[in-house]
């Protein structure tokens, strides 16, 4: 099949949505799919069979954008639109397949060409405006609620990312519903894997210590400020490194500058950002994985890799763990430092207890969270779009 697919986000940067959508194009390239990316003038091309990357023209004074909504935005999403509808107007496609908020705009291009569009809901636009503190404006939130549902009512399929969006939609459109495609491919098999575990443990001097990994964004939500306050209160009575994956150089300074603050800094190792195929060897170098979210619904990247890790996973109790996590897989803790300091410590000290939630977790990996159920989910939604259709 030929697809559209459109993607305001900058491809490739190591972050959830683009490796999100990375994913996808993964899937139809190994299914001899052709797809057109039509995104952002930003990031790296990713070299994959049968997709062509086609950005829009460069915007002076806009190099990077960032995670969720933005002024900065407005203008890229203009020039999308704007070569969605060239594409359109130029060459035929079996289906339009949107990401984000541009499912707004491949709404309407779908039933002014009459193409099937599946539209990839990666998070509630709505409740992004909350989440990222754009805007307290009722009004807005109102009107993106609006064109939230308009979108949900009228494409040909909805892919969710999480159960609590799957709820979301049902909850909705009960008629419509959507299918559940959790990210769960191993990022390591797009992009190539060497491992470095020794050259990091080299670099980091880390050989002979028990290390505790974060690796993800920094954003506000991920709860680091909680972790490194949960580090003072583990550190009183277990040694370990937190080896801190992640994060652009003005957040890695601003955690650094905590940690420093904290009388820790001898305890921290920040790597700053890596490449998504260089998480793996991070991961050989730990003895433990942290999630320490506080915010939010859609689950973490990151977990789906945890799981198969057959390292033990400590994560804070919320909605956007537990929809995948249980006390059966995973260390899971309050929001607090004290509760999460003692997730870390338990997970270290009761091995036994440990080692079962590990083999549960690759269990669920395997039986749940596979690339072939991935792969299946994928066509099931495409087939039901082109069913439909517009």
């Amino acid at each position: 099949m030929k697809i559209l697919m459109i993607a305001p986000e900058p491809i490739f940067q190591p972050r959830g949505t683009p490796l999100s959508v990375v994913g996808r194009l993964k899937a139809f390239s190994d299914m001899g799919h052709e797809v057109d990316l039509v995104t952002y003038p930003i990031g790296e091309t990713v070299r994959l069979p049968h997709i062509q990357f086609l950005r829009t023209r460069s915007i002076p004074g806009i190099r990077n954008v960032k995670i969720g909504p933005s002024l900065t935005k407005l203008p890229l999403d203009f020039l999308l639109m704007l070569k969605t509808f060239d594409q359109l107007r130029k060459k035929k496609y079996d289906f339009v397949h949107t990401h984000e908020e541009a499912g707004l705009w491949g709404t309407a291009f779908s039933r002014w060409f009459g193409v099937p569009h599946i539209y990839d809901m990666h998070s509630s636009l709505p409740q992004q405006l909350g989440n990222f503190n754009f805007t307290s404006s009722k009004w807005i939130k109102r009107l993106f609620d609006s064109l939230e549902n308009w979108i949900l009512k009228y494409a040909s399929a909805v892919i969710t990312i999480c159960p609590d969006l799957e709820s979301h939609v049902a909850a909705q459109f009960p008629e419509r519903g959507s299918i559940l495609i959790e990210n769960v491919l191993d990022y390591a098999t797009v992009f190539g894997e060497t491992d470095q575990s020794n050259f990091i443990r080299s670099k980091y001097n880390l050989d002979g210590k028990k290390v505790a990994l974060y690796a993800g964004t920094f954003e506000p939500y991920q709860g680091l400020d909680m972790l490194i306050r949960a580090a003072e209160v583990v550190l009183k009575k277990q040694s370990i490194q937190f080896l801190m994956v992640g994060g652009h150089p003005e957040q890695v300074q601003l955690y650094q500058k905590q940690v420093d603050d904290a009388g820790l800094s001898s305890n921290f190792t920040f790597t700053g950002q890596v490449k998504p195929q260089e998480v793996p060897s991070y991961m050989r170098c730990s003895d433990l994985l942290l999630s320490p979210r506080i915010s939010g619904t859609n689950t973490p990247l990151k977990i789906y890799s945890y799981l198969r890790s057959g390292l033990p996973i400590v994560a804070t109790r919320m909605l956007t763990h537990t929809q995948v996590l249980s006390d059966e897989t995973a260390e899971l803790t309050g929001t607090s430092p004290e509760a999460f300091a003692e997730g870390i410590l338990h997970a270290i000290k009761d091995s036994k207890s440990s080692q079962n939630k590990v083999k549960n977790a690759q269990k669920l990996a395997a039986d749940k969270y596979s690339t072939a159920l991935y792969k299946e989910k994928l066509m099931r939604c495409v087939h039901l779009a082109i069913e439909r259709g517009v």
